[in-house]
Parts: C-alpha cells; sequence; structure tokens
C-alpha cells in the first residue's frame, strides 16, 4: 500500500463522497474512484459502499480508517519535527478561513504572502463550521472566537469588533419618522443570532438570512437593522452605524494549528506574516476607524 492511496481513502472516508474527496485533495474524480478500487484489489476486499445517502464504510474500511488514522498521526510528528529544518520555505499549505473574511479583508494578506514565498502552494479553504487540524481538513484554521480548542495552539491576532448598522436612507427615515426599527432575523452564526434576539426580544422578523454576506447584502436594500463585524460594515458606503460597538460583542480572531506543526516553518513564516499585517490593519478589525456622528436609538 502507498500512502497517498490512505490519504485519498481517508478523504473518502471522511467526506462521504468521491467528489468531496477530490475537492478536498485537488484531483480529480476518477482519479480517486480508481486509487479507491486500487486500493480494494490489493486488499481483497471491499472498503466502502454506494448508499442513496452517499458513501459508507464497510466493516473492513472502518478498521483500515483507524489504522490509516493512526499512520497520519505519526506522519504528521515526523513533519512537525523535521519541518523546521527545511532550508527553503516550500511545499503545500492548506487554510480554512471564513467566508466573509476570506473573499473580503484576507484575500489582500493571503495575496501578499503568496507573492512573498512563491514556492508555497497555498489552498485558501472557506468553511464557518468546525475544522479538524488532526484529521488534516486543513493546516491552519483562521476562526472567530473567544475559547479557542484546548488541543490547539495559535496566535490571537486581534480582536473583532461588531456593531448595529443600517442602510443610510432608511435610517434616514426612521430618525424623521421616530417609528420602531425592523431587525433582519440573522441566522448565520449563534453569536449574531443571540444578540439579534437580545436587541428584538419580539422575535418579530419578516425577512430572514444564514450567512453574513447575505446580511450585508439584505442591509444594502434597506431591510432593516443587523450586527455585522466593523470591518464588513464599515468599508459598506451605503451603511452607517445605528449602535456603536460594545466590548461585550468582540471575539477574537484566531490562527490555529495543531501542536505537532508549531516547528514547521512554512506554519511559521505564515504565522509570522499574518500578525504584521493584521496588526497593520488592526483600526478596521476593531471598529476604530473614524465616523461621520449621527442619531442612535
Amino acid at each position: 500500500m502507498h500512502w497517498d492511496d490512505l490519504r485519498i481513502f481517508l478523504a473518502v472516508a471522511r467526506d462521504g463522497s468521491i467528489s468531496g474527496a477530490a475537492k478536498r485533495m485537488n484531483i480529480q474524480h476518477s482519479t480517486v474512484s480508481r486509487r479507491i478500487r486500487l486500493l480494494e484489489t490489493q486488499l481483497g476486499t471491499r472498503l466502502i459502499e454506494r448508499k442513496k445517502s452517499g458513501y459508507e464504510l464497510t466493516p473492513a474500511g472502518d478498521e483500515l480508517r483507524m489504522a490509516a488514522g493512526k499512520m497520519e498521526l505519526e506522519v504528521l510528528e515526523v513533519e512537525g519535527a523535521l519541518g523546521g529544518q527545511e532550508d527553503r520555505v516550500a511545499g503545500e499549505l492548506r487554510v480554512s478561513a471564513i467566508n466573509n473574511m476570506a473573499s473580503s479583508v484576507l484575500m489582500p494578506i493571503f495575496a501578499g504572502f503568496s507573492e512573498a514565498y512563491p514556492d508555497i502552494r497555498l489552498h485558501v479553504q472557506v468553511s464557518n463550521k468546525y475544522v479538524s487540524l488532526a484529521e488534516r481538513h486543513a493546516d491552519i484554521a483562521i476562526r472567530l472566537t473567544n475559547t479557542p480548542l484546548d488541543t490547539l495552539v495559535g496566535t490571537r491576532l486581534t480582536s473583532v469588533a461588531s456593531a448595529v448598522y443600517g442602510e443610510r436612507r432608511y435610517l434616514g427615515g426612521l430618525r424623521a419618522s421616530g417609528a420602531q426599527p425592523l431587525w433582519i432575523g440573522v441566522e448565520c452564526c449563534a453569536f449574531h443570532q443571540s444578540w439579534t434576539h437580545a436587541a428584538c426580544p419580539d422575535h418579530r422578523h419578516s425577512f430572514f438570512v444564514d450567512d453574513t454576506l447575505l446580511t450585508l447584502a439584505a442591509l444594502k436594500q434597506g431591510l432593516g437593522l443587523a450586527y455585522l463585524p466593523c470591518f464588513m460594515g464599515d468599508s459598506a458606503s451605503e451603511l452607517e452605524r445605528f449602535r456603536q460597538p460594545d466590548p461585550v460583542h468582540d471575539l477574537g480572531l484566531w490562527l490555529l494549528y495543531h501542536p505537532d506543526l508549531k516547528r514547521t516553518k512554512r506554519i511559521r513564516v505564515f504565522r509570522e506574516h499574518m500578525v504584521a499585517a493584521v496588526r497593520d490593519q488592526s483600526a478596521l478589525f476593531e471598529g476604530r476607524l473614524p465616523q461621520p456622528s449621527g442619531s442612535a436609538f
């Protein structure tokens, strides 16, 4: 058996689909299928079965998954031990980041890193959910949290402030009429959902969104008020703060990675690049940019 074949098998086992594994590993769907069939031929047994809901592991496949997972941890330890001895910074680096950040404020930072280290093949993966770094879903995760997992190590890059925003003309109408504001029903994350429930105790919403980028788009249409991270709200010329940031809503922006990778040079240089770049834009993340004065309700 080849380790590359086992890596492909683990990707299928974790994702539950051939296409998902192919996307994660950046290889062709046909290549994944062929390597799985070859592995089954070498072992003389079926490893996965296709069901209506996707692919499921056979008992033999489940045993191989556990064995291959142990091998993967060993490989991870070797990479960490030897990675710091590299003379040339090169190799694959997979970074999982939040969608609204990866597509906006973080993209110029990623681009700057890629330009500075052209021999590192940077893969940016968008995920707002839990990503297992131990199972190599990614090498680094950039997350908003005040309680990072104690099984990971990392760096708190900055604090991310949030405020309540509305479209400028919509807020002007509210101020002129004195009417009660409408709140957009936000279901993108537990943070914004709980803050919205507290700000709008009757929970009466006529419009709902489940993604922060959708919240931004809805606000621009004048559909009501909503919480947004200040790096998004302050960058949108159509929007204005309805309420100023409250420190109780601050979240830590963390760069997290597995302890066994902390000595790997490409992890180290990426961390150093992110720390410096985010520090230069700390006012944007922390909501400290100058704001025009306006009345709040």
